[in-house]
């Protein structure tokens, strides 16, 4: 009688496989509830209405963990039956970071959400991945802390994502992104292997850089299941201020000249007239309208002193740039007034969708001396198409979008808008820039990244994930594509084993 390891992987049924796999997972756990195989639990968790990249394939199956030791033994299962795993947090990535091109199982850490350990003296705290950075500051302010986690993308990301993607926000001018605020981590391997990146102490040269590997790589190389982080003391005082200018490109010199001034703003954050447009329209910030001007939002914080030299430097600086009405918060309630019409512009882009639309929204950055350059051609580009289209981004690290809106069953007006974005990043690319400033590269950008870095790097980057995840289990065909998997099988074979398709040896099938 033939044994598996004798068959030839094509004669053997990859559904079979996942169901093992699934019940197996339910029978160890001993818990039916940690996993569904409900229809719309599956779409919610292969498909994003946020997404410039939906694929026809969903998971198998959801599965729900409540700790560690459970992802631990999910992955340990599924490594055994070359089940993909796709980690799921806040669902809100925009390149199809969290599709599921293979099935698979998608893992969601919602019952992973709390607050493990809260070390006030040293400035840092404990979480699990499922907690979202507004949730975790606000439970922070709850305790009285006087400190904050200042990473802040949009409101309902999760910190699981927000490692995933090495994301940033309004805030990453003055405190870098989440790189900069890591710790450590716990992380299940595709193995089910759990490993801890480094100890507590901020400082450390103790072997490899692991952080690092792990930050922004889009759970293709191990699982998130703990972080710890640096947390960031509350400034003294806020202030937040607006100003409008005639052109694009006279708000990106500005902006350009306040970086190069020096002037540590806490954000700057640029829209352009069509955004605030869409604002307006939108009434998110009813009563409030605004000029439908290319526009420059600030945040300043420090002590008082501080901030009035700063604003009035920028002041200075926006003046000569042909600013106007520069405009300032008189309180806190003013604040988040002027500052709603920055954190509004997605859903407010959103919510003007009629049936067949869908917003296509995606970055670039670049070095600050092509900021103005590559903003200023990109919005002629954009204003030609005829469509829907914005600009607006963190343009205080050469990071700016490009969101547009167009008619998802329309051949014509899809192929104007990937040619679009299509033309902006490799115009971002000759600019010596980035394919992706924060919302790294997922299903979406792969082939930017190979034209951004060569073909050598991505073959680094496959040779450590083939050395963590030699199954190639662990969020598959996100960042660079199965290596034995030829490329027109992506997105259409669904039931496709992520291994190679080839005679096992009693040896392999045991490995």
């Amino acid at each position: 009688m033939q044994t598996t390891s004798e068959l030839d992987f094509r004669q053997i049924s990859w559904r079979t496989y996942k169901k093992k796999a699934v019940n197996e997972i339910v029978a160890e756990l001993g818990n039916k509830d940690i996993i569904s195989t409900d229809d719309e639990d599956l779409k919610t968790h292969g498909y994003s209405e946020w997404s410039t990249v939906n694929l026809d394939t969903l998971p198998v199956a959801v599965a729900y963990p409540r700790t560690t030791e459970d992802v631990a033994a999910i992955a340990r299962i599924c490594h055994k039956y070359r089940v993909p795993l796709i980690p799921f947090s806040g669902g809100t990535s925009l390149e199809g970071n969290f599709s599921a091109p293979y099935g698979g199982v998608s893992v969601d850490f919602a019952f992973m959400d709390r607050i493990l350990q809260f070390n006030k003296d040293d400035m840092d705290v404990v979480v699990q991945p499922s907690i979202g950075w507004q949730d975790l500051n606000q439970k922070l302010a709850n305790m009285d802390a006087g400190l904050f986690f200042p990473v802040d993308p949009g409101p309902t990301a999760k910190i699981g994502g927000m490692i995933g993607t090495n994301c940033s926000g309004t805030n990453a001018v003055r405190y870098g992104t989440m790189k900069d605020w890591v710790i450590n981590l716990t992380v299940v391997l595709a193995d089910g292997r759990v490993i801890k990146t480094r100890r507590r102490p901020r400082k450390s040269s103790a072997g490899y850089n692991l952080n690092g590997l792990f930050v922004g790589s889009e759970g293709t190389l191990g699982i998130v299941t703990e972080a710890t982080l640096k947390l960031a003391v509350i400034p003294e005082t806020y202030s937040v201020g607006v100003v409008s200018f005639p052109t694009i490109r006279e708000a990106a010199a500005a902006a350009a000249g306040v970086m190069r001034a020096g002037v540590p703003v806490a954000c700057m954050e640029i829209m352009d007239d069509v955004q605030m447009r869409v604002v307006n329209l939108s009434g998110s910030t009813a009563p409030r309208t605004w000029k439908e001007l290319p526009t420059l939002f600030f945040k300043f914080s420090g002590s008082k002193a501080s901030v009035a030299e700063n604003i009035s430097t920028v002041q200075a600086i926006t003046s000569r740039n042909g600013g106007e009405d520069f405009e300032f918060a008189k309180d806190e309630r003013e604040q988040k007034l002027l500052w709603s019409a920055r954190k509004e512009s997605l859903w407010s882009m959103l919510a003007l969708r009629k049936n067949d639309e869908d917003v296509w929204s995606t970055d670039v950055a670049v070095p600050l001396s092509r900021l103005a350059d590559l903003i200023e051609v990109s919005k002629k580009e954009m204003d030609s198409l005829g469509m829907f289209a914005s600009i607006l981004g963190h343009i205080g690290d050469g990071n700016f979008h490009e969101s547009i809106m167009y008619n998802k069953n329309d051949p014509q007006e899809l192929e104007k808008v990937e040619r679009c974005v299509h033309n902006m990043v490799n115009r971002a690319l000759n600019m010596e820039g980035t394919c992706t400033g924060e919302h790294s590269i997922g299903w979406g950008k792969k082939e930017s990244l190979l034209k951004e870095l060569g073909q050598e790097t991505v073959d680094v980057m496959a040779m450590i994930k083939q050395s963590l995840d030699p199954r190639w289990i662990l969020n598959p065909g996100k960042i660079m594509d199965v290596p034995w998997l030829p490329k027109e099988t992506h997105a259409t074979k669904a039931d496709v084993a992520v291994t190679p398709i080839r005679r096992l040896t009693k040896q392999r099938a045991s490995e």
